[in-house]
């Protein structure tokens, strides 16, 4: 029976995925993550839209002044992949107790 194995991707664009990876880290720490819920709560967006997500903003406390959607395009299409899939891990990694206070953002309707 052969396993899942992900593949390594080599990081085209280390410094912009880096403030990426960063941004969303520090947006999804259990002191900020409520925060984050309930900005996108706010905006009605739904948690697993990257994309809507990404355009509205919350993420734009990026260090260097740049705009987080802006990083996103500069990045190759493999290196989006992995923030993309990056950030749909931690949005599954909330803990229980906040899903369940915020389950519209988590509903696909």
């Amino acid at each position: 029976m052969a396993s899942f194995e992900q593949a390594v991707l080599k990081v085209e664009k280390p410094r912009e995925f880096a403030a990426l990876q960063d941004a969303i880290a520090r947006a999804f720490a259990p002191e900020k993550v409520e925060k984050l819920l309930a900005r996108l709560a706010q905006r009605r967006l739904r948690v697993r839209d990257w994309e809507s997500v990404l355009t509205s903003g919350v993420f734009d406390e990026v260090e260097g002044g740049e705009t987080a959607q802006s990083l996103y395009v500069s990045l190759a299409v493999s290196d989006q992949a992995q923030i993309r899939e990056l950030y749909l891990f931690r949005v599954e990694e909330v803990s229980p107790k906040l899903r369940a206070r915020f389950h519209r953002l988590y509903q696909y309707c």
